[in-house]
């Protein structure tokens, strides 16, 4: 029997942590002890106060039985509630919000929701890879928006053609951003709103990053925008904030509509969230504000630590005031893969190459700084030694 996978499957590049997986495991088949700077997973534990809080959970048989497709009406009341305290922005925890099985999950969901074959999306390049999956197997057109330097990694909205601003249906965006570290501000998401509602286009905001920061920034909502509420959806994630990534548990707030949307896809294709995953996220939701401030001291003085020593290499980079990415440029005479390459073979160290978050990611590199602070030095004697 000849057996033929689905043709989307075969638009899609490897996916990207996959493939650095698969390659750090032949350098450590060969004895070498690898240093992963690759994947951005919390080495800090999830708080204590959260593990708790689960256990006790897990121990009632209410919550052993089928969860409610979008979400506890505590948690999503408590999601709510959070953004009110943390942005001053309201929703209606019942039509406005949907639990998720991490953002990921909600994001390669929404594009189900509301992209239709031959639908234009526009997607940040370099961007999380997820957007463009979304948009591919749902038969959309994927149009890249060169994020670039000497823009703050921002898209210049004013450079899309009109013809396809006319046909894109969604818009992708991610401040603070993964992968380049960059940060945006209200008139920036005022710019990205005014673009939507003069295009229809339905706007998606990915703010996973946003309560790891540092150097006293704070990240703004796109809700904080007069008319957000009209085309705009929000994604946050208890992964970074909480140290929860295997936890698998997050949230969509905004437009009712498209929250309904997403809540129908999901209602066809998952069971929702387990329901003592929900309870403990709840917890997270309601405090833990001392133990994050203590988690980003951590990142921050990693953060000092691999910027010195990248730039003591020659890398030129910025320090990010938020994310635990750094973004630095690649060594002349290297492309983002051949250097990505020689660092992990000759080094032992594991970077990410730019060229793997698209296009205009070719030139540089990303180090997560989700590991101890000697581990990072010593990833950097790494790289020194190999004299580039």
């Amino acid at each position: 029997m000849q057996i033929n996978l689905a043709k989307r499957l075969g638009k899609l590049p490897p996916y990207l942590f996959a493939e650095l997986d698969r390659l750090k495991k032949e350098v450590q088949a060969k004895g070498v002890d690898v240093i992963s700077l690759g994947i951005g997973d919390p080495d800090l534990p999830t708080p204590h106060y959260i593990v708790t809080a689960l256990r006790r959970a897990a121990e009632k048989p209410v919550n052993h039985r089928y969860p409610d497709y979008e979400g506890m009406e505590s948690f999503r009341a408590a999601a709510a509630q959070w953004y009110k305290r943390r942005f001053g922005v309201n929703f209606d925890a019942r039509a406005e919000v949907c639990a998720l099985i991490g953002s990921k999950e909600g994001i390669g969901n929404f594009s189900t929701a509301v992209v239709d074959p031959g639908d234009i999306v526009l997607i940040p390049d370099p961007g999380y890879p997820v957007y463009f999956s979304g948009c591919t197997f749902n038969g959309g057109e994927a149009y890249f928006l060169p994020l670039k330097k000497q823009n703050g990694f921002l898209p210049e909205f004013s450079a899309v053609p009109s013809e396809i601003a006319r046909r894109a249906k969604l818009l992708w965006i991610n401040y603070p951003n993964n992968p380049t570290g960059a940060v945006a501000d209200l008139s920036f998401f005022k710019t990205a709103v005014d673009f939507c509602l003069s295009n229809n286009i339905i706007l998606a905001h990915d703010l996973a990053y946003s309560e790891i920061a540092y150097d006293g920034y704070r990240a703004p909502s796109v809700f904080q925008v007069e008319g957000a509420r009209e085309c705009a959806v929000e994604f946050h994630s208890l992964s970074k904030t909480f140290s929860m990534t295997g936890w698998r548990v997050g949230f969509v707030v905004g437009n009712a509509t498209l929250v309904a949307g997403l809540g129908k896809v999901k209602t066809n294709m998952d069971s929702g969230v387990f329901q003592g995953i929900q309870e403990a996220a709840i917890t997270a939701l309601e405090g833990g504000e001392e133990t994050l401030r203590e988690y980003c001291r951590i990142y921050k003085e990693r953060r000092d630590v691999m910027v010195a020593a990248l730039r003591d290499l020659g890398l030129a980079c910025e320090a990010p005031k938020a994310t635990f990415y750094i973004w630095a440029e690649v060594p002349k005479g290297y492309t983002s893969a051949s250097f990505s390459e020689r660092v992990l073979k000759e080094a032992g160290v594991v970077i990410t190459p730019g060229s793997g978050f698209g296009n205009s990611g070719e030139g540089y590199v990303r180090l997560s700084i989700t590991l101890a602070t000697e581990r990072l030095k010593e990833a950097a004697e790494r790289i020194k030694a190999l004299k580039l």
